[in-house]
């Protein structure tokens, strides 16, 4: 079994060959199935159809589509043969979809039926060729085009295997140039940080056009002989339930926000409705945490052995619970610049609050350390850094040395075990009235913790800090909106969680108001907020 692979294109004809006759990727429902030599034919053929219309390698292809199997043949028809991959996260606005495209130049496109409304009449005209992903027949083609003249090549490491668009929370989208080198490095940090086998089974709930999913949930359990499921819907947690009944996962990856709501929703007020269970939680909260997580993982399917966490930070509370629960999961930390693994923590190898050790040939310091807190910029090198942005020399030039340390812009503090722990983002750092440092996310994570919100985000406005909130469902009845009983009720619960979060923290991060925010926060594909559309002096409900 190989780990350490050159390029895209070796790993796909080594897998290929190797794990010929064993599943790759199918639907939950059965449909959409491939063998790993099926497989390899079906890359071969759209190959074969990208270069009758005169597309070569190092020409750009996107790949815009719902999760599914077919998403993993376009990739590999595109990257295994030398041309670059421009995947688009679904929630993006046909604006978006737009400048991307005509930024990234790309001559060809796969695209789901459902998505395909939103490519505007522009971007078709600059395609030579229209891919749906549903069954990989042609939606359109320039005729002009089909000349068979185009060229493959065999990629080389440091050659460009994907360009990956992300505005992330701090604005403007940014057109990440990953190599082959970058995605391989990735896949060998993942065996170093997990084992997996071809045994294994992984069900894929996050977007693939996000590094996060695409390096750990797409290529590597396809390096090692692995079986990925999909859903054919949106991940709701009835459909959820039903495939992880159906699939038994044994891998999946998750971000912070889907734990957390179980935890809030399901296991929360699961314990405090039975007198029973509130009676083993004030006398022994050991055995009910054990208790609970025997359930969890039977929820999961009955065989999750690693259920990976990331893209953002993990509310503490709920993290406590996961470890004395005994519950598999795993931390991952890292941006989409470095494809993505920077740190990890493995199944029951975590420490609550840390990220974990530096990843498998990974190097990493601290920069600009304040003396007092032991906190700097988290700053990283190895194979897993990107080459730059896309046309962008200056933003490259801004955040990647000359000698390859990339500077991630996170703060970050590490202790005697070489553990990690991410205190915020330098872009939304705020400084106090005296200099002193004020991490937003970490009043955040207090906030989060009040019983009735759903999420918050903290920001400075004229020398004060403000909470916007949003609450969960039900909550408030916003029909009532106006009447005196609402107006009351709304000013009662934002004094409630004034009190709660002022209390504990520091006298400097106290919350001058709350401002409720009716409408769900605008979120990133791993769901972190968007924090500068918040950062102006916005007008929130209440």
């Amino acid at each position: 079994m190989r780990h350490d692979f050159a390029s895209l294109s070796e790993l796909y004809n080594y897998s290929t060959k190797v794990y010929a006759s064993r599943p790759v990727a199918q639907f939950v429902d059965g449909s959409q199935k491939y063998t790993f030599a099926e497989f390899g034919d079906t890359c071969r053929n759209l190959s074969k159809r990208l270069q009758n219309f005169g597309i070569n390698s190092n020409d750009k292809i996107a790949i815009l589509s719902q999760n599914m199997p077919n998403w993993t043949v376009a990739f590999f028809a595109i990257t295994a043969f030398g041309r670059i991959a421009v995947p688009i996260l679904n929630e993006m606005t046909e604006p978006e979809i737009t400048s991307i495209l005509l930024h990234s130049e790309a001559k060809a496109i796969f695209v789901s039926r459902k998505l395909f409304p939103r490519l505007s009449d522009k971007v078709l005209e600059q395609m030579s060729l229209v891919i749906c992903t549903d069954d990989l027949s042609i939606m359109k083609a320039n005729d002009e085009k089909f000349t068979c003249d185009g060229t493959i090549s065999n990629p080389l490491s440091d050659d460009i295997a994907a360009i990956i668009y992300t505005s992330g929370t701090t604005g403007t989208a940014k057109g990440v140039m990953l190599s082959h080198r970058n995605l391989c490095a990735n896949v060998l940090e993942a065996w170093h940080a997990q084992k997996v086998r071809r045994r294994d089974v992984f069900l894929s709930i996050l977007p693939m056009a996000h590094t996060y999913e695409m390096s750990i949930a797409m290529l590597y359990p396809f390096s090692v002989g692995a079986c990925v499921y999909y859903i054919t819907k949106a991940p709701t947690p009835s459909v959820l339930m039903d495939a992880l009944k159906k699939v038994r996962p044994t891998c999946m990856l998750s971000v912070p926000l889907i734990i957390e709501k179980i935890y809030r929703s399901s296991i929360i007020p699961t314990i405090e409705k039975s007198r029973f269970l509130k009676a083993l939680n004030n006398f022994s909260p050991k055995i009910l945490c054990l208790l609970v997580g025997i359930k969890l993982k039977k929820t999961f399917g009955g065989r999750i052995k690693f259920f990976g966490i990331g893209g953002a930070k993990l509310d503490p509370e709920v993290e406590r619970f996961l470890h004395r629960a005994r519950f598999p999961y795993a931390i991952g930390y890292g941006l989409t610049e470095t494809a993505p693994l920077i740190c990890n923590a493995s199944p029951f190898k975590t420490c609550v609050g840390s990220t974990g050790i530096a990843a498998h040939g990974v190097q990493i310091r601290l920069e600009n350390v304040d003396p007092v807190t032991g906190q700097g910029e988290l700053v990283v090198k190895g194979d897993n850094v990107m080459r730059g942005y896309y046309k962008d020399y200056t933003r490259t030039e801004s955040v990647l040395s000359a000698d390859g340390w990339f500077h991630t812009g996170d703060i970050a503090t590490k202790d005697k075990k070489n553990r990690y722990y991410i205190k915020g983002r330098l872009g939304s750092l705020i400084l106090g009235p005296s200099g002193e440092n004020i991490y937003p996310e970490e009043i955040e994570t207090v906030l989060n913790n009040f019983k009735d919100v759903n999420e918050s985000l903290v920001i400075e406005r004229n020398g004060h800090l403000i909470a916007l909130v949003q609450f969960n469902d039900n909550v408030l009845d916003w029909n009532l909106e106006g009447q005196d009983k609402f107006v009351e009720m709304l000013e009662d619960r934002k004094k409630a969680i004034l009190d709660y979060v002022n209390k504990r923290v520091r006298k400097s991060s106290n919350i001058q108001s709350i401002e409720i925010q009716k409408e769900p926060f605008v979120k990133t594909a791993t769901h972190k907020i968007k924090r500068f559309l918040y950062n102006g002096d916005r007008s929130t409900n209440g």
